[in-house]
């Protein structure tokens, strides 16, 4: 019988992901009612917002109908409407709980949450039966499933009716067995910027596999109109965009003002809706340049944007984008170091040639390696940390420019007094061309993503390690 009047609660099952729920049915003489899919409370009682597109119903005529067990590629939600059911639940993911087995009886006051990958199968207890299940994806010819033998020994499935005195359909008796099943493979990463300096350090972080994209602007234009239809997006599960236009000084040009726009605020807007609409994680890097740097002390992430050029106005606008997707999160950093030209190797450079230059003293902040980005994007995706906003950059005290310099002179066995220090006022007294305004203060407080269990290196260990590596 089914009981009435459970609070909605949540039990974990031994496959990741896979989740039962208790529904509240209410009833009387007259019959039952509950509330099958309630999005505000379940969301707040810990499931996935999952975004269901489409209500299906199955109705099975005898006790002992047993359907085959199935790995979709979507999520599903099952619920019982009237009668009982058995099911049975078999991870077929790649990965280290392929193969794991959960079962359990489902009647109007229970239902689950099917995660895509893990195969279902269910067995009706009782006449006129009939489930519904809600899933998040239509069903495509191209889409990827995957299928095992009811009977599979390794599984070991005890079926409440055997299943030689059941209704089984010829396709479901012929399906693989678990040691010849194809597991289905995650959902897609796709890394934007991929020969940037940091999409080069996300490779080398996160690897190779079947599951990783790694695109260039040839590959795949995000300010294009045609962005939405570019890809089939239900097929990703995150988008790390380390993609951007960082030429600072040429943004305050009419040319490079419509570049940065573009790249750095119109294309994350669209990345952001294809994100909200697909249920898609994005990973979207952001800079100290948001902020005019006149602030006393560390900037947090909740400080107000504030930002001084045309190339800061488009990271704040980006940014802002960005946030408007559900699973979003946004890596605030600065001073960034990476595999190309950069500041690091100029000074190098400069050192062994033998010129003695001016640079910048009054501006102070802290080295972002690449690297170290890479590192914190993984650990924020791998740990589930909460959405929003991370300040990411290298640990250590505040420097300047002038004092990073005479470092890398040192560490290349040069002279450091061959380094004057100067005012960003006087270094770009004689330009010839726009130039955008500098943040003076660009240090970003690390108290919550180092409460979210990722705690960078020294900045002065990564720029030994830099140069001697």
């Amino acid at each position: 019988m089914t009981e009435f009047g459970k609070q909605l609660t949540v039990t974990e099952t031994s496959i990741p992901g896979l989740v039962v729920f208790d529904l509240p049915v209410h009833g009387d003489s007259r019959g039952w009612f509950k509330e099958n899919w309630q999005r505000e409370k379940m969301v707040a009682a810990g499931l996935a917002d999952f975004g269901p597109v489409q209500n299906n119903i199955s109705f099975n005529d005898a006790a002992g109908t047993t359907r085959g067990i199935h790995a979709e590629p979507w999520d599903k939600f099952v619920s019982v409407a009237t009668g009982r059911i058995f099911g049975a639940w078999v991870d077929l993911r790649e990965g280290p709980t392929f193969g794991a087995v959960y079962t359990t009886e489902l009647d109007p006051s229970k239902a689950i949450f099917v995660p895509r990958g893990v195969g279902n199968s269910y067995q009706t207890l009782e006449a006129d039966t009939a489930y519904t299940y809600l899933v998040n994806d239509h069903w495509s010819p191209t889409a990827a499933y995957s299928f095992l033998n009811l009977a599979d020994e390794t599984a070991a499935i005890e079926w409440p009716i055997p299943l030689d005195q059941v209704e089984i359909s010829e396709k479901d008796k012929n399906h693989p067995r678990l040691a010849d099943v194809i597991p289905i493979p995650p959902k897609k990463t796709l890394v934007l910027g991929a020969n940037g300096q940091l999409g080069r350090a996300l490779r080398a972080r996160l690897g190779e596999g079947a599951h990783l994209e790694y695109a260039t602007r040839a590959d795949l234009d995000i300010t294009s109109p045609d962005l939405h239809t570019a890809r089939r997006w239900r097929d990703y599960d995150t988008i790390i965009n380390a993609s951007a236009y960082t030429a600072v000084d040429k943004a305050e040009t009419p040319e490079g003002r419509t570049d940065a726009w573009s790249a750095n605020a119109t294309a994350v807007a669209a990345l952001a809706r294809i994100a909200t609409a697909h249920g898609i994680t994005l990973v979207h890097v952001s800079s100290d340049y948001v902020f005019d740097g006149t602030k006393t002390g560390a900037y947090t992430e909740t400080d107000a944007l504030a930002p001084l050029g045309v190339y800061g106005q488009t990271k704040a606008a980006g940014d802002t984008a960005a946030a408007t997707t559900p699973r979003h999160y946004i890596i605030r950093t600065s001073w960034v170091i990476g595999d190309g030209n950069n500041f690091v190797r100029t000074m190098a450079n400069l050192a062994e040639r033998g010129i003695n230059p001016k640079v910048v003293d009054d501006q102070t902040g802290r080295l972002t390696f690449t690297t170290t980005i890479a590192s914190a994007i993984e650990h924020l995706l791998e740990t589930h940390a909460p959405y929003g906003v991370y300040n990411v950059t290298n640990t250590g005290e505040p420097t300047t420019w002038a004092d990073i310099a005479r470092t890398v002179f040192h560490l290349t066995g040069h002279d450091p007094n061959r380094i004057t220090g100067v005012t960003t006022a006087d270094y770009f007294a004689n330009a010839t061309g726009p130039i955008s305004p500098r943040p003076s203060n660009s240090m970003l407080d690390l108290g919550k993503i180092e409460g979210a269990g990722f705690t960078a290196p020294y900045a002065a260990e990564m720029l030994a390690r830099y140069l001697t590596g």
